[in-house]
């Protein structure tokens, strides 16, 4: 008996679903993503009002660019606790970017202002022991997307939030302005924006959009890959040599971790909640 032929149209068949199997594949990895409205913003700890913790060190341009957040029991008893996304929206980055970062992941929301404008915003949740959501999932507002660390023992246990009006921005700090240009306060953002209106509706959101840490947007894309660490960090626009940015960066985190160890809180530029 002789082999059926293989016609034509069954190798279009083939090729047809081999294309529908590809789709969902290619909309992950695309440069935008369709997400609903965030119907409005919550604390990352103590949901919704953040029980049981407390703000120790605020956000105040040209300095602490975000907000340090703390359990009442004192010392690491709040290590594990859960981390929750503030709003709906999509996570561009999960990973362990290294040096004073560690664990962290960035959720971009996409909502609706009270004038009626559309906008976007990053949140940063920093230093975390454990990452529960991966690149390019769809998250609610009050889904757990980590938990509270402090960069395997670099800092007493903490969540760093950061709330960003730039997309560019990513895990490169240094290459743009400290202030409120790129910046909101997180407390004072997540007050003015509890509840907002949304619809079933959704939003073409970009994912792709900033340079991973220490890399220029051209040489690679943010996918949360290995690659996106390096060693020595080169950054556009500043003064001096990437090395110069770099050094300048360590000093900070030293500082940073100093002042901690000492039980050192700082003023915020908004009132706590």
């Amino acid at each position: 008996m002789s082999a059926p032929r293989f016609s034509w149209w069954r190798a279009l068949v083939c090729a047809c679903a081999a294309l529908i199997l590809t789709v969902p594949a290619a909309a992950q990895s695309g440069s935008t993503i369709r997400v609903r409205l965030a119907d409005g913003f919550d604390f990352p700890v103590g949901k919704p009002d953040a029980d049981g913790f407390y703000k120790a060190r605020g956000y105040w341009p040209n300095g602490h660019l975000g907000e340090d957040w703390n359990g009442r029991g004192g010392g690491d008893t709040d290590l594990g606790e859960p981390i929750y996304s503030i709003g709906r929206g999509v996570v561009i980055l999960s990973q362990n970017i290294g040096v004073g970062w560690g664990n962290c992941i960035l959720v971009r929301h996409i909502f609706r202002e009270a004038d009626g404008k559309i906008a976007m915003v990053d949140s940063l949740y920093g230093h975390l022991h454990e990452r529960k959501v991966k690149l390019h999932d769809l998250v609610e507002k009050g889904q757990l997307v980590g938990t509270m660390g402090g960069n395997n023992g670099m800092y007493p246990v903490h969540l760093h939030l950061e709330v960003r009006k730039n997309l560019q921005i990513g895990m490169n700090r240094s290459s743009f302005a400290r202030d409120s240009s790129n910046y909101y306060s997180p407390t004072a953002f997540i007050n003015a924006r509890r509840v907002l209106p949304s619809s079933t509706q959704k939003y073409a959101v970009p994912v792709n959009n900033f340079a991973p840490y220490g890399r220029a947007l051209a040489d690679t894309s943010s996918d949360g890959s290995s690659t996106a660490s390096v060693d020595v960090p080169s950054f556009k626009g500043g003064p001096g040599t990437g090395k110069d940015e770099a050094k300048q960066d360590d000093d900070f985190w030293s500082r940073l971790k100093a002042k901690m160890r000492n039980g050192q809180t700082t003023e915020a530029t908004d009132e706590k909640r």
